[in-house]
């Protein structure tokens, strides 16, 4: 099971916890039973689920209260933790943190260029020269699809990206400055070879 899905059945316990607290036993079984015959769901399928035993309760629900405490809680904190090296992968953090790590009421399952503007200098990351040209661009590499109305949507590619593609390792990120620095060697090699000698 991938992280943000972790994540959703973490909150939707916490949430179903929290709003069944304050009624009384008879109504929280009451909810309960109406919610399983609204989805579908029977008896049976629990009954296949191992139980947790008493003394595990706490420490089950201790375990996942530090896995969310452990969650980048700020867009710059998930910017320094993925390091991106272009705005395009930063226009993709910036999709993945609306959509998955934001607080409920900053979450959103598309961005705009307005978006850019802001949670860049949340970031405190470079904004681009033409910020209306980054998510176009980061559509064109892969990472979006259009949502309509000027607004895209993070596709696997650029969620994989994300999550499993970045940080970016030092060796794949260094390969391009040696390239350049044996191609001015050669250079330099050949107009040696090409300077006349002097007469005697």
């Amino acid at each position: 099971m991938d992280e943000s899905n972790i994540n959703k059945e973490l909150k939707a316990i916490e949430t179903i916890t929290k709003t069944l607290a304050d009624l009384d036993k008879a109504a929280q079984q009451r909810v309960l039973q109406y919610s399983m015959q609204h989805l579908d769901l029977h008896v049976e399928h629990f009954n296949q689920l191992p139980a947790i035993p008493p003394e595990k309760k706490g420490e089950q629900a201790k375990q996942s209260m530090q896995h969310l405490q452990q969650l980048p809680v700020d867009i710059r904190s998930l910017s320094d933790q993925k390091q991106p090296n272009s705005d395009m992968e930063m226009a993709a953090i910036v999709a993945y943190y609306l959509s998955e790590v934001a607080p409920e009421d900053e979450r959103k399952d598309s961005i705009v260029t307005k978006d850019i503007k802001k949670y860049f200098k949340q970031a405190g990351y470079p904004l681009p020269g033409g910020p209306q040209f980054t998510l176009p661009n980061a559509k064109a590499a892969g990472y979006f699809e259009s949502a309509g109305h000027g607004k895209y949507k993070l596709n696997p590619v650029g969620y994989n990206l994300v999550v499993h593609g970045l940080p970016r390792a030092k060796s794949e990120s260094s390969s391009q400055p040696t390239r350049r620095k044996t191609k001015k060697k050669k250079i330099e090699k050949s107009s040696k070879k090409k300077t006349p000698k002097k007469a005697r």
